[in-house]
């Protein structure tokens, strides 16, 4: 990159604008086609390494801490680790078709690849943890999950839309340094 005296050169400064258009644009047009609610431009759920029914597994009591822990610094829910799975399915491999598939992952000693259905961009600094400690219940960001043979993504909670839209009716800062300026001021 050559210097001018005073600055960068205009082809990079044009470069550069341009780029942060097209990023802007591309999330519009994301934040558009999401709309807040569920809708035919909401993402198919992803295809699962094991098929698995939240609505049978609360349906027997349950609850998402249960299998979905909040290590610090808090800003992930995990996954269940296999072991996990099979202090219940251990010795029941005959009552799933999927069992042997679990049995395989243990044997392995490889974490089942899970896909997430929602995802936060790694621009944003967003904590599970914060969330939970002023009240929230899963439920209002992932949907009655508990009902769901198939997790399927039904909010638009990962996106600037959903996440401003429930801080106003919450009553909380929408002010930019809540999700973004004051973490990537530590950087």
């Amino acid at each position: 990159m050559r210097m001018k005296q005073g600055g960068y050169t205009g082809a990079f400064v044009t470069a550069a604008f341009l780029a942060a258009l097209l990023i802007a644009a591309n999330l519009a047009a994301q934040q558009r086609a999401e709309g807040g609610k569920q809708s035919a431009s909401l993402p198919a759920p992803p295809e699962q390494p094991i098929p698995f029914s939240h609505m049978k597994h609360s349906s027997i009591g349950l609850k998402c801490q249960a299998c979905h822990t909040n290590p610090d610094p808090g800003s992930d829910m995990t996954f269940p680790a296999t072991d996990r799975c099979l202090a219940c399915h251990g010795s029941s491999a005959g009552d799933a078709p999927a069992v042997p598939n679990l049995a395989e992952f243990a044997k392995t000693s490889r974490a089942i690849p899970w896909v997430r259905v929602y995802a936060v961009p790694a621009f944003v600094y967003w904590s599970h943890r914060t969330h939970l400690q002023a009240g929230m219940k899963c439920e209002a960001c992932h949907g009655n999950v508990a009902q769901m043979d198939v997790v399927t993504r039904v909010t638009d909670v990962t996106t600037m839309k959903g996440c401003m839209a429930c801080h106003r009716k919450s009553g909380t800062s929408n002010g930019c340094e809540t999700c973004h300026e004051e973490k990537s001021a530590q950087l």
